[in-house]
């Protein structure tokens, strides 16, 4: 009898474990109640707002179709928004990379006294309630001139404003990260090449960052969903209609007496279809991202 027969043999006399049953039963239990509200707001998005009100949300639907969907875009100018927001995350994701990965590069190739309290400061922000900064942060951006700078002459109501938050608040998670990623790689790299003679920035520029690449990908592509996906700074900091971003936007399908829940429902979806898009482009960076820096170096 060959090997594989008997593999298969075995395979087949092993009892299935009640703990395993147990364990996909809950899995699949608990996916269906994280997939719910997804598949009730399409649900909702595709039945006439005039059915489900004479009916109600809980009822067969007698018509299904994408009325919704292209409402939805056209009343709330989503292309306009999305631009704003690629104005916003474009800079803010490259800048919090840039800046997080010189600090994590001079935090993790040099030593010094202040090198671990240096990295906590920057960890530390990530600690705070990005509500409790509201007022005084209101107050700043409102005293701030940049004229010439921004449209509206302030830092307040400015994609600006925006990118300079997300850069603050995200620089300490990339910065932990980062450090701990190029803990890992050999410093022989770096000594050979103060030998040689190379600047800081050289070693810096030419041989650590070419080999972050992965964490920089991995990162970026966290960046990139988080900041897409800000609600809270957008409706803080941007009081212009015009200069809100996509998520924000969706404002614009309420209306001041009466709100289409399926027409919000629709433009939520649309809103959500980039972030997708970015999911199963980069799912490899995405879920390695999630385990970067786990290990001390």
């Amino acid at each position: 009898m060959s090997t594989t027969t008997v593999a298969l043999n075995e395979k087949q006399r092993t009892p299935l474990r009640p703990a395993r049953v147990l364990l996909h039963v809950f899995l699949v239990v608990t996916s269906l109640v994280w997939l719910a509200p997804l598949l009730w707001a399409v649900y909702a998005a595709l039945r006439p707002y005039s059915e489900t009100s004479d009916k109600g949300y809980v009822s067969w639907p007698d018509t299904l179709n994408f009325d919704n969907f292209k409402n939805a875009f056209q009343q709330s100018d989503m292309t306009h928004y999305f631009v704003n927001t690629l104005i916003i995350a474009v800079p803010a994701v490259v800048l919090t990379l840039l800046l997080s990965s010189m600090v994590a590069f001079y935090v993790s190739r040099f030593d010094f006294r202040l090198n671990i309290f240096l990295l906590l400061v920057f960890t530390a922000g990530n600690l705070l309630p990005q509500q409790v900064i509201i007022t005084p942060l209101y107050r700043m951006y409102l005293l701030i001139d940049l004229p010439g700078v921004t449209a509206s002459g302030k830092l307040y109501d400015s994609a600006l404003g925006l990118v300079l938050i997300h850069v603050a608040f995200q620089s300490g998670f990339c910065a932990f990260v980062l450090s701990n990623y190029m803990r890992m790689l050999p410093h022989e790299l770096t000594e050979a090449a103060l030998v040689d003679g190379a600047s800081v920035w050289r070693m810096y520029w030419q041989i650590v960052l070419p080999l972050c690449k992965p964490a920089m990908a991995a990162l970026g592509t966290l960046l990139s969903i988080w900041i897409y996906n800000d609600f809270f700074w957008a409706i803080v900091l941007i009081s212009t209609g015009e200069n809100m971003p996509i998520t924000s936007a969706l404002n614009n399908l309420s209306g001041q007496y009466f709100t289409d829940p399926n027409l919000v429902a629709a433009g939520a979806l649309l809103t959500a279809i980039p972030t997708l898009i970015v999911y199963f482009v980069l799912q490899r960076q995405f879920v390695s991202g999630l385990t970067l820096g786990a290990n001390k170096g």
